[in-house]
């Protein structure tokens, strides 16, 4: 391409690429519309080719005209960056060089940070300030161990207030070298903030984690999918295998914070599942987005197996994909709390500058034609974990800021679940908290240089419930009586519409 343009003096490369590409679509559809379209097809076309004109015209201009010296690259990154926000969608976005690269590195599956995968609305008002939402803590990363959770607000970033600042200045805010601590503001809840010093690690972004989990009358598989990568469905067959040989009764697959991936991946991953049929379809304005994946029988890993599902408000996309599926193939039920509500794909365009952007070009869809983009996926049986009162939220800040725990973790290094259990009773002496939320505070501390735990059934409500199911031998009974995913989100509509 590059030997076919001539560049004009006023112009960036970057920008003449664009036009012409642009160009070229509405042209091309131009010469359509004129056989096929009607009078306003034809209209819109025509002003498309103005406005990609004016806007050459005006950075002409501007880069001729302006008092000061320009550099071209700031008007064509100016350009893409407004182009993109009008949308109004936060998955859409200009990608410089930097985001390109941090792209890739999470792809590949390891980078530099803090581990949170967070989302940033484009625009902020007083009513809703544009405060970056983590959407999921990377599991054992340092925001995992920090205690972050996914629907924590991080209102200030060393300081700064996120509100004020773009999102390319949030990722190099948290991303940076490595050892360093990056102190942010949490939000959670109506009134909660507190302050958490994270200190930036490689992370390394794992994908798959499994146990046996043995109860009191089942040996079940436990299933953690991380992410969703191109290693994935191997990790997920091996683990299977395991289970295989340690002849599981039932298996639990733990897609909370679960912030998605590769739609190939988790197709593969559904496929080990389903037997035959579609497991998730894919539609857009244009024909070849539109795209259905089918199940082959002779992918098929596990048969007649009883399953249930872990999900919360950190599953989005490619794991609501899995936990979508499996919902609509009655293969599975689903326990914990409704998922994120990411529907849509991105395509990541790379452009010549070793820059991009992310464009949302479909929205998927179940196997029985349900989207969750914004309403997300409700699940069977509704287990959530118990909001703190306003004392009981004083309490839980004035301890973190006291770093009681941390100290004395720090002084008795080598501490078991019964010193754990022991100390949390000294603390609640002072600090009105229930046990429970005392000893995961301090079982956090104490992992934290450890190695993050698999689970942790002490705390853990969603998944104690998982195994419930099981050890009660209600797992059929709970599948006939089970509504299907059209009924659970036109349940939630309904009960979001009485409010």
């Amino acid at each position: 391409m590059k030997k076919c343009i001539s560049i004009p003096k006023a112009l960036s490369i970057g920008m003449v690429l664009l036009t012409i590409l642009f160009s070229n679509l509405v042209l091309s559809s131009t010469q359509i519309f004129a056989q096929t379209a009607s009078d306003n097809e034809r209209e819109t076309a025509l002003r498309s080719r103005q406005y990609i004109e004016l806007i050459g015209s005006i950075f002409s201009y501007v880069e001729n005209n302006y008092v000061d010296k320009l550099n071209p690259e700031l008007l064509y990154e100016g350009a893409l960056k407004g182009m993109l926000e009008a949308l109004n969608d936060p998955y859409t976005s200009y990608l410089d060089k930097s985001n390109m690269r941090d792209l890739n590195d999470t792809t590949v599956g390891n980078f530099g940070g803090v581990g949170l995968t967070i989302s940033k609305p484009v625009t902020s008002t007083p009513e809703k300030p544009a405060y970056v939402e983590v959407s999921s803590p990377i599991d054992g990363g340092p925001g995992f161990k920090a205690g972050i959770q996914a629907g924590d607000f991080l209102v200030a970033i060393n300081g700064i207030e996120t509100k004020d600042i773009t999102m390319d200045e949030v990722l190099s805010m948290l991303r940076g070298t490595i050892g360093e601590t990056v102190e942010v503001l949490v939000k959670r809840g109506k009134t909660m903030q507190f302050s958490v010093k994270i200190t930036r690690e490689l992370i390394e972004v794992p994908t798959v984690k499994y146990d046996m989990l043995k109860t009191k009358n089942k040996n079940l598989g436990y299933l953690k999918i991380i992410e969703f990568t191109p290693l994935t469905a191997q990790r997920v067959q091996e683990a299977l295998d395991i289970f295989y040989d340690n002849q599981y009764e039932g298996l639990i697959i733990d897609l909370r914070n679960n912030p998605g991936g590769l739609i190939d991946s988790v197709y593969q991953v559904a496929d080990k599942f389903i037997d035959a049929g579609p497991i998730v379809s894919t539609r857009g304005r244009q024909s070849f987005d539109d795209t259905t994946f089918f199940a082959a029988a002779r992918n098929t890993a596990v048969r007649n197996m009883p399953i249930v599902v872990l999900i919360n408000r950190g599953s989005a996309s490619a794991s609501e994909i899995l936990a979508g599926a499996l919902k609509d193939d009655h293969l599975a039920y689903l326990v914990g709390e409704r998922t994120y509500g990411k529907g849509s794909v991105q395509q990541v365009i790379p452009l010549y500058n070793k820059d991009g952007i992310k464009l949302t070009i479909a929205r998927y869809y179940t196997p029985s034609d349900v989207n969750i983009d914004k309403i997300g996926i409700p699940p069977d049986f509704e287990v959530l974990f118990p909001e703190l009162t306003e004392k009981e939220e004083t309490a839980y800040v004035d301890l973190l800021e006291s770093k009681r725990i941390e100290e004395y973790v720090q002084e008795h290094p080598n501490m078991n679940e019964n010193d754990i259990a022991t100390y949390a009773k000294v603390l609640r002496k002072n600090y009105p908290l229930n046990e429970e939320s005392l000893r995961k505070l301090i079982r956090n501390e104490v992992y934290r240089t450890r190695g993050s735990l698999l689970y942790d059934l002490d705390y853990d409500l969603q998944l104690r419930a998982a195994i419930e199911i099981f050890e009660s031998n209600s797992y059929d009974e709970r599948m006939k009586e089970a509504k299907t995913l059209k009924e659970l989100q036109d349940a939630f509509v309904l009960a979001e519409k009485e409010e």
